[in-house]
């Protein structure tokens, strides 16, 4: 029989009728759905071989047979104008009478993953889905079509996740990359662009992904971290919290430096909850990651060239455009390139308290990338100018580690002192000592205070602000006099 395009406002009935097909109709489809598009290209990425156990092979293509049905049956374009709740109903009840108008050989536990991982293809992004929805994962990994990592808690774990192929994977991403208004070809193998939800995603393609198309996707939390959390997570101690938070409210200038996944953002959405309501700010983010609670808020966002190569809006730009926008502090998502020197002007030009994120090592490698950047807008700055704009423009740097047991700690918090002859002279101010390892592999350390009344101490009580009591004694007499005086 015909197979009719379904009515997606039919009755049950009409569903299952819909559902109807002679046996032996499910087609295969060889390298998956008619509108995946297939790589022509004699560049093709070299295929991995998969030791698939026979029977996931099994329910894979069964799974791949079922969905090409549903895209012949479905009227994709009703599909589109009806909510979700309704339509995925309408999915699963066609999908479970299919696979039992066929008779397809199934315990109830794979019939059951079969319709929800289809549901998934049709909705969502396939065999990710499941991983998009799990709260634990902090970031997915997809080396190729049948080798996908994620993280958690730090730590990156294998996971079971398979595509079909390779052009099964190239339809997600171009599934995805289609939300964000992007195209992903040959003549553009790369993305880097912002989910609906505030995910991160990075796409590489052959010819550029040699074993195939890498995917990254660094998940967006639904609710920010929180100082408490970052506290009980051993991320920082109390004392640290309150160097930061001091320095926040005196307007000092705050440059947070670490590696990839180290926590910098999480760490500077944190630190920018102590920004006064009463201020403006503008944010400039290469991807908008930033969710600041203040009410007086202005987002900025860089925009890629278009196909033609024209249309780039870089972050310089969105720098410069910031100072004429009256801000009271520009946080920049992080600093990559030339508006390195954008960024130190604006902090050296009344905008005080301004902050920004470096991918560094250390306080000092910090410093010199900053120096490498700033020549590539200005490349006749001597050495000794650019070192001096930076004493000057930024106050303290954070620096923010994953260490080898997954943690994230503030592993040091140093306070720029000034110059001696052409070098920018720093002191500690805190730092966490790693002081052994357990069983299990964690690491156990301290937060120290190394410097109890640091220079930038001096604003804050210029402004009329209370210094944080760092020091153990004069803290310990604090406590007691509080307590007494509450015991009265």
């Amino acid at each position: 029989m015909a197979l009719r395009k379904l009515n997606l406002t039919a009755t049950p009935t009409d569903s299952a009728a819909a559902a109807k097909v002679e046996p032996g109709k499910l087609r295969s489809i060889g390298g998956g759905p008619k509108n995946f598009a297939a790589d022509p290209s004699p560049t093709a990425p070299r295929q991995v071989q998969s030791a698939r156990d026979p029977r996931e092979q099994e329910i894979f293509d069964i799974k791949s047979r079922l969905h090409q049905s549903l895209i012949e049956i479905i009227d994709l374009d009703l599909l589109l104008t009806v909510d979700r709740t309704t339509a995925q109903k309408q999915i699963e009840r066609l999908a479970s009478d299919l696979i039992r108008n066929q008779a397809v050989p199934l315990t109830a536990d794979e019939r059951e993953r079969i319709i929800r991982e289809v549901v998934d293809e049709t909705f969502g992004l396939g065999p990710l889905e499941p991983l998009i929805s799990d709260p634990t994962i902090d970031e997915i990994l997809v080396n190729n079509f049948q080798t996908v990592y994620v993280e958690r808690k730090g730590k990156l774990e294998a996971t079971n996740v398979r595509f079909k192929d390779e052009q099964h994977l190239r339809h997600i991403i171009n599934r995805i990359v289609a939300k964000v208004g992007r195209r992903i070809d040959e003549a553009s193998p790369m993305v880097d662009a912002r989910l609906q939800d505030g995910s991160r995603v990075n796409v590489v393609i052959p010819p550029l992904a040699l074993d195939g198309s890498c995917l990254s996707i660094r998940k967006f939390r639904a609710k920010s971290i929180t100082v408490d959390e970052l506290i009980r997570y051993g991320t920082m101690s109390t004392e640290f919290l309150e160097i930061l938070k001091f320095a926040v409210e005196a307007k000092i200038n705050i440059l947070i430096s670490g590696g990839t996944g180290s926590g910098k953002t999480t760490l500077l959405n944190t630190l920018s909850s102590f920004i006064p309501k009463t201020e403006r700010i503008v944010t400039s983010e290469d991807a908008a990651e930033l969710r600041l609670q203040q009410p007086h808020v202005v987002r900025l966002e860089t925009r890629p060239a278009n196909v033609e190569g024209k249309g780039l809006v870089a972050q310089r730009d969105l720098v410069r455009n910031a100072l004429r926008m009256r801000p009271d502090r520009i946080i920049v998502g992080e600093v990559r390139g030339a508006e390195a020197l954008d960024m130190l002007q604006a902090m050296n030009t009344g905008h005080e308290g301004s902050m920004t994120t470096i991918h560094s090592n250390t306080p000092r490698d910090a410093l010199s990338r900053i120096e490498t950047m700033v020549l590539l807008g200005a490349a006749n700055l001597d050495q000794r100018s650019i070192n001096k704009q930076i004493a000057s423009a930024i106050n303290i740097v954070v620096q923010i580690k994953r260490f080898p047991d997954g943690k994230r700690r503030i592993d040091s918090i140093v306070e720029l002192m000034g110059m001696e002859g052409n070098v920018v002279t720093m002191q500690s101010v805190a730092s966490f000592v790693v002081e052994g390892r357990n069983a299990d592999g964690t690491i156990n350390g301290s937060f120290k205070i190394d410097q109890p009344c640091p220079k930038f101490f001096e604003r804050g009580l210029e402004m009329g602000l209370k210094p944080p009591i760092l020091n153990a004694e004069e803290r310990a007499a604090h406590v007691q006099q509080v307590k007494a005086a509450k015991a009265s």
